[in-house]
């Protein structure tokens, strides 16, 4: 199948929103949740690296996105599950989180891939049932978002809704939940001020 034209605007389009929905994130929340504005910063570097060499798939630019799949989404929810009250879970999510990246050499491509969509599902389901109890829509939006982002990385198609690759409606649908995410912490530190 030949790349369509405007492919890579596609690409670079939805890296850029990525890239800016998180790196505003990380700056808004960098005060009151270190641990999630690090996971956000995680995805605008993971984002950034890759506009920055051309929309590549060399190794550096996989490899920062696996970082920002197993170690950025986990401190999302590491910060909104302890600000919630939920310190057990929060450890149990970094830190295997922590066990997934040290492990990753020893994974191959595929073993890879599973597990990353395996920590991007278990963050937007646990997340989800925490907003779902505390009443949080932010929060419930951004599991959507993230649990559908995860969903659609494992469909076979390349090409999904209005015939765009299906790696940039998984980063947009990224970037949603990112948004989502960033408003659900806010919300919540309202509630607990």
């Amino acid at each position: 199948m030949t790349p369509r034209p405007g492919g890579e605007w596609s690409s670079a389009l939805s890296h850029l929103a990525l890239g800016a929905v998180s790196l505003h994130a990380a700056l808004s929340t960098a005060q009151a949740n270190r641990g999630a504005a690090a996971g956000f910063l995680l995805q605008a570097l993971a984002a950034a690296i890759m506009l920055a060499s051309g929309l590549g798939t060399d190794e550096d630019c996989l490899a920062g996105a696996w970082v920002a799949t197993v170690i950025g989404l986990p401190l999302l929810a590491f910060d909104f599950h302890w600000v919630n009250g939920d310190c057990s879970s929060a450890n149990l999510l970094l830190g295997g989180g922590m066990v997934l990246a040290v492990a990753g050499d020893h994974l191959g491509a595929e073993g890879r891939s599973v597990a990353g969509q395996a920590v991007v599902l278990v963050v937007a389901v646990t997340i989800l049932i925490v907003a779902v109890f505390t009443t949080n829509s932010y929060g419930m939006w951004g599991g959507v978002m993230l649990g559908a982002a995860g969903l659609l990385s494992r469909l076979e198609e390349d090409r999904l809704l209005l015939l765009l690759p299906k790696e940039d409606i998984c980063r947009w649908a990224l970037a949603g939940g990112s948004w989502a995410y960033h408003r659900a912490l806010h919300t919540q530190r309202l509630q607990w001020e």
